[in-house]
């Protein structure tokens, strides 16, 4: 996937909208993955390598134009897997503090 296309998507702003919008439909194992991407990148534990491919990763995520549209059956299940693979390849998600912040938050949503 080429990430660069996806950096203008993202912003602090629209990523919390579609968090807010998009959560429950999206499922939790979803929203954790990108919120780890968030915090990594906010908490400071991301090189800026990997800051790029976060961003490209979650512009994806929030841009209305992707391969299925999130309205659509099973429309975040592109979404889904793309962050799953980045969380994977990114040391940064697994850092313990990144870790804790992403499921507190995701408790806000699914408690």
């Amino acid at each position: 996937m080429d990430t660069e296309k996806y950096q203008q998507s993202y912003s602090e702003s629209s990523f919390w909208d579609k968090m807010a919008k998009f959560a429950r439909k999206a499922g939790r194992e979803v929203v954790v993955n990108a919120l780890k991407l968030y915090y990594a990148m906010a908490l400071g534990k991301a090189t800026p390598q990997q800051v790029a491919a976060i961003v490209g990763a979650l512009g994806y995520f929030i841009s209305p134009v992707d391969a299925v549209p999130d309205m659509l059956p099973g429309g975040l299940l592109d979404d889904g897997s793309l962050l799953a693979l980045i969380v994977s390849t990114l040391v940064c998600c697994s850092d313990s503090e990144v870790v804790v912040a992403a499921n507190k938050k995701a408790d806000e949503w699914f408690e």
